[in-house]
């Protein structure tokens, strides 16, 4: 993997594909044992709280939720958490909509930068508070489709 330029940033390697796939059979493991013999829900939300590479701090909701929630087991499943804003926000909702249970899954998580206190239950990689592009994560709308993780080239 080489270093790429995505508009104005260098992105270095960080996490490739083939490092990747064992993170996420471990986080599928932990909820298959854990919810074995349930149907719990997965919520795969779009919600929004970067520009550029800073959180903004407010949270800009894109797609709704458009089922009943109430008496389901329910999984957030996230990219990554990092501060926890756009978190909370999805989080209020759901509990608002009186599910049995919530839990949080996540590809990555920043333990630096998380400021919330609600427990973050399935984790597949912890990260550095660094800013990274990549299987699904983007800077400014771009980077996202790339196979491996990049961090920002300081």
């Amino acid at each position: 993997m080489a270093t790429i330029k995505i508009k104005d940033l260098s992105f270095k390697p960080f996490i490739n594909e083939d490092e990747l796939q064992p993170l996420i059979k471990k986080v599928a493991n932990q909820i298959n044992k854990e919810y074995a013999g349930k149907s719990p829900l997965f919520l795969f939300v779009k919600l929004a709280s970067y520009e550029g590479t800073e959180s903004k701090g407010t949270v800009n909701e894109l797609i709704g939720l458009n089922e009943s929630l109430e008496g389901r087991d329910v999984i957030i499943v996230e990219d990554i958490v990092d501060t926890g804003n756009t978190l909370e926000k999805l989080y209020q909702i759901i509990l608002d909509k009186n599910p049995k249970s919530l839990k949080i899954a996540t590809l990555l998580y920043k333990p630096e930068a998380y400021k919330k206190d609600f427990n973050i239950d399935f984790v597949a990689k912890e990260i550095p508070n660094n800013f990274v592009v990549g299987y699904g994560l983007d800077y400014d709308g771009f980077g996202r489709n790339l196979s491996s993780i990049y961090v920002l080239n300081q």
